[in-house]
């Protein structure tokens, strides 16, 4: 299905170089804040208090929050838990606090906003749950771009995995820099969401890998520069097809979606964004540098009579 089709291709790789320096710059910008700021890791990372109550009425979450930052916690997560009634937080750890001092004080604030609070349970998150928890994200970003990798080079050729996992990890540090800059909180739900966009963006460059192949097939005298050019083209309409209605729903989630689901959504746009991007000037453009050619992508093997590679197809007898 197409929204429009562009008779004339689009000179993309005419501006392949100045765009990659871009880039480059803005990657290297996300690995230093990333050294020098750091992320700011949530509790599951960290340790902490985890604290579930329970409500007679669904419990106003915006009120719980306000009773929250006015002991001092910013940005602590606050979310129902089974039903609209019981509401879990995690609090970070608190020098000079014990897991059940926090958790005392917090159902003391609670109850003087509404005395019907009860506390379910308290149960601290020590760091080492935290270090398990970093080390077992890393190991699933690893298998994932491996995944990746191994998939490429069986599908398409060597040239177009580097390509592609180059374009990938460009995304992943983009946004870890985001999150670095800002200080935004990196938590589980953050991870998931990158994790997303490592699948989201492969998915794009697949495409455009899959028509560079058909335009090489079809367009046998033209450079690889014009190859590249028209199977950008040719997918534009998709593009705007298959993202856009993926943004729409992650936005609805940003806007509408609380601040539980804020920072999750908010790594979606950003890895959505800038994986139509990389796709198109950093996927593509690596791949024409480092020398893909037609020969890359035709399996050699017995011509069909009328086969567009035949040379002799369509001459007459």
């Amino acid at each position: 299905m197409e929204l429009f089709r562009i008779r004339k291709d689009i000179p993309f790789m005419r501006h392949a170089l100045v765009l990659n320096a871009i880039s480059t710059l803005t990657f290297l910008a996300a690995v230093f804040f990333l050294f020098s700021k750091g992320l700011n890791l949530s509790v599951e990372f960290t340790g902490g208090t985890v604290v579930e109550v329970a409500y007679e009425q669904p419990a106003d979450l915006t009120a719980v929050r306000q009773v929250v930052e006015s002991l001092g916690y910013a940005e602590v997560p606050v979310q129902n838990f089974g039903t609209s009634r019981d509401v879990l937080l995690r609090l970070p750890v608190r020098e000079g606090s014990t897991s059940g001092e926090q958790s005392q004080v917090l159902i003391a604030a609670l109850k003087v906003q509404n005395p019907a609070v009860e506390l379910r349970r308290t149960e601290f998150v020590g760091p080492q749950v935290g270090r398990e928890l970093v080390e077992n994200g890393l190991k699933a970003l690893a298998m994932v771009i491996v995944g990746i990798m191994i998939y490429l080079a069986f599908r398409f050729e060597w040239k177009y995995a580097v390509a592609a996992i180059i374009a990938n990890l460009h995304d992943v540090v983009i946004i870890l820099g985001f999150f670095a800059f800002f200080q935004w909180e990196f938590s589980l739900a953050v991870l998931a969401a990158v994790l997303a966009v490592l699948g989201y963006s492969v998915n794009e460059s697949v495409v455009i890998f899959d028509r560079i192949r058909e335009s090489f097939r079809r367009h046998r005298k033209k450079t690889t520069e014009q190859i590249i050019d028209n199977a950008i083209t040719a997918t534009i309409s998709r593009t705007i097809i298959t993202h856009g209605s993926t943004e729409i729903m992650v936005l609805s989630m940003l806007l509408f979606g609380g601040p539980t689901l804020h920072y999750f959504a908010l790594a979606l746009t950003i890895g959505i964004l800038f994986g139509i991007y990389s796709s198109v000037f950093v996927a593509a453009a690596i791949a024409m540098w480092l020398g893909i050619k037609r020969e890359d992508l035709i399996k050699s093997g017995p011509k069909k009579e009328g086969d567009p590679d035949d040379p002799n197809a369509g001459a007459m007898v």
